[in-house]
């Protein structure tokens, strides 16, 4: 008796181990073994990936089986930790910017560079910012760009506080504000900028998003560190790319990670889902630094230089670079650099400040990631030197370039200021500047006139305040009809004087002792007037269109007060 019930004892272990084996080892109920966060383990999850050694010795499940489901248990046991950590930062994001991130309310006016006199209607817009140290609020520029009224009011309170603009950089979107009322400080705290996250690192954007009127936090993962077009100012700078949603509203507000700030959101891709862009604090700190030393935004520097690739390997040989040597060929040089009289087309750039540049153009960023060499050109300061390494017909020279921020010759934006005019004659003469092509509407690279679109694109400055001078178009008149058809072309010389700017050409117009008054153009038409019948005729339009004045308010001013060497007359020229 006594031996049947030891036996049927044994019977029941061998039965419950099996069982227990097969419960484990079934694929399909896995997940249930698995205790969840915040529910309490069962004893057969506890067994599972807590005691192996019991499994191993009650069950007969093999040790490759065993082995795989210690890999899934740890999976999402790491899980598990990620997500906690994930929640920590979350939670430590959201306290950060609860005392420092700002909702900005802008009231904004632009003008029309169609018709220069007047400003296009009044409008309103939102955006984010936030505190960094000296009672400062960092932002974008397309925030505040051509700004009127600005408010600022911080999270929990039904307050705005007027703000001004301290600086603003439109190249990379950025500015920062002021605020006087000590009301709002109060409780206010900065954040401090960090270093660049690195690939699949978590950041958290927080801002004030459009569909909503409270603060917002966003995850995000950090998938890309390159140079990237910077949509306001029309520039190539380092950008952060990102998986997380930045909407309108956004633009502004920090991307935190710890306890720091990664990089400021300010554009997304669009038709893309759920990419963004995030300026990294490199570009912020230059932005910052040179508003602290100088008093104002001092831009971004560039050498001057349009290189190409030297990938091949028979262009490579053409030029005598050895196997060791990699680089890139100039092909094209800006009058107004310092390059210009150093540097020759066809040089082959090797280094730049001792770090090689790669033959695609790229130089160490980090661990296995590269940058293009334009990145260090950019974060130099105004006047600075920088050493250059060049091949030139298969020797090496090495040359020290001052670095400056350079102006194209159209300007790409000119945001904050009112556009310069002239007119005479009904004439309405303007400087050519991309906002002036962008008036052709979204598609402006295929609506606007072909020729200006190539200029403005395309031709490099050959004299330091040289400007493009357009007809932008013709108020009728009798003294000026038959040459209504002019508008939209190049004025190349008055009285056969070159045109250097908008100002050269109203001192040639403004002086000229002529009798009559001849413009060249750039097809190659003219455009001849009696003087004085147009200086008459030219009071009749004005107010006949209702327009104030003749000129722009920076051109008036410096026909009050003329600099010391004007103009040569008109009377002097050598047609």
């Amino acid at each position: 008796m006594l031996l049947r019930s030891i036996r049927t004892v044994e019977h029941l272990r061998r039965i419950s181990a099996s069982s227990v084996s097969a419960y484990l080892s079934s694929p399909s109920l896995v997940s249930r073994v698995l205790p969840t966060e915040n529910a309490p383990s069962s004893p057969i999850s506890r067994f599972y990936y807590c005691n192996p050694r019991n499994e191993n010795r009650h069950t007969t499940t093999s040790s490759s089986t065993v082995s795989s489901r210690w890999r899934i248990s740890i999976r999402h046991m790491s899980r598990r930790r990620k997500d906690a950590k994930g929640s920590a930062a979350y939670s430590s994001a959201v306290d950060l910017a609860m005392d420092s991130v700002v909702k900005i309310f802008t009231v904004s006016t632009s003008p029309s560079y169609f018709l220069p006199w007047q400003n296009k209607s009044q409008r309103e817009s939102m955006g984010s910012g936030f505190v960094i140290s000296g009672r400062r609020i960092v932002t974008n520029a397309h925030v505040v760009a051509d700004h009127s009224f600005v408010l600022v009011r911080k999270h929990g309170s039904p307050i705005k506080h007027r703000a001004k603009v301290e600086a603003i950089g439109h190249e990379c979107d950025l500015a920062v504000l002021v605020i006087d009322s000590q009301v709002f400080w109060e409780g206010m705290n900065s954040l401090e900028l960090g270093d660049i996250p690195l690939l699949r690192e978590e950041v958290f954007v927080v801002g004030y998003p459009q569909g909503g009127d409270n603060i917002s936090v966003t995850k995000g993962v950090v998938s890309r560190v390159e140079p990237t077009q910077y949509v306001h100012g029309a520039t190539q700078l380092m950008a952060i790319q990102i998986d997380a949603a930045i909407n309108p509203g956004n633009s502004g507000g920090p991307a935190i990670m710890g306890n720091k700030v990664a990089g400021v959101a300010f554009q997304n891709l669009a038709g893309g889902e759920n990419i963004g862009y995030i300026i990294p604090t490199p570009v912020i700190k230059h932005f910052i630094n040179g508003v602290e030393e100088s008093g104002k935004y001092i831009g971004f520097c560039s050498m001057g230089v349009s290189c190409q690739p030297m990938e091949n390997a028979q262009i490579r040989s053409i030029y005598q670079m050895s196997s060791e040597m990699t680089g890139v060929l100039i092909s094209k040089i800006n009058p107004l650099s310092d390059a210009h009289r150093i540097l020759k087309k066809e040089d082959v750039i090797l280094a730049f400040d001792g770090v090689p540049i790669g033959n695609d153009g790229t130089v160490p960023l980090r661990k296995k990631e590269r940058i293009t060499f334009d990145h260090m050109v950019s974060m130099k300061k105004p006047d600075e030197t920088a050493l250059v390494r060049v091949l030139r017909e298969g020797k090496e020279h090495e040359f020290s370039i001052t670095l400056r921020p350079l102006q194209p010759l159209v300007p790409v934006h000119q945001f904050d200021q009112l556009p310069s005019y002239y007119i005479f004659a009904g004439f309405v003469f303007v400087p050519l500047t991309q906002p002036y092509l962008h008036e052709y509407g979204e598609d402006w690279y295929n609506t606007c006139p072909r020729r200006l679109c190539e200029r403005a694109l395309r031709d490099l400055p050959e004299k330091s305040n040289q400007q493009l001078v357009i007809i932008s178009q013709v108020l009728m008149d009798d003294i000026n009809t038959g040459f209504e058809r002019l508008a939209e072309l190049q004025v190349k010389k008055v009285n056969g004087v070159e045109v250097d700017n908008l100002r050269h050409l109203c001192q040639l117009i403004e002086n000229c002792d002529t009798e009559n008054l001849k413009l060249d153009l750039d097809d190659g038409r003219v455009l001849a007037l009696k003087y004085q019948d147009a200086r008459l005729a030219t009071s009749l339009i004005l107010k006949r269109h209702r327009i104030a004045s003749a000129m722009s308010s920076d051109l008036l001013i410096e026909q009050n007060n003329p600099p010391t060497e004007l103009a040569a007359p008109c009377s002097t020229a050598v047609v």
